[in-house]
């Protein structure tokens, strides 16, 4: 049975940081795209980041950020590729959401990073979900 559970959330003051990480069971990393989505209240999900490790970009695998969080955000991979970390820094207000890791057969092509399309249908895979809130 394939499980993703997510930890590290809590509750941070604006530009601090935060490490996210994904543990997976079932599978391993580098069978799958996996994919950082947020959810806000009242908000749609929106897709954070996609790591592909099948796919090489100068050795890191293939990486993709949604705009809002580039440079602020570094996703990685640890533990013979059965973890992913979400590394968050500078966080902000608008950082404050519940935060899923997701995974898929497919490749960071079905991911709508940055935005709001399909996920409801790209993602096989999802983990529960861990809040992170950002307070100034």
């Amino acid at each position: 049975q394939v499980m993703l559970v997510e930890s590290g959330g809590g509750l941070v003051q604006t530009g601090g940081s935060l490490r996210l990480s994904c543990g997976a069971s079932g599978f391993s990393f580098d069978e799958y795209a996996i994919a950082w989505f947020r959810q806000a209240p009242g908000k749609e999900r929106e897709g954070v980041s996609c790591l592909d490790v099948r796919r090489s970009d100068g050795g890191g695998g293939k990486i993709l950020y949604a705009d809002s969080v580039m440079g602020r955000f570094t996703v990685s991979s640890s533990n013979a590729g059965s973890t992913v970390h979400l590394r968050m820094s500078d966080l902000k207000a608008e950082d404050t959401a519940v935060y899923y890791c997701a995974g898929t057969y497919a490749d960071c092509s079905v991911v709508d990073v940055g935005g709001h399309q399909n996920w409801e249908h790209a993602m096989n895979y999802w983990g529960k979900g861990t809040q992170v809130t950002v307070s100034s």
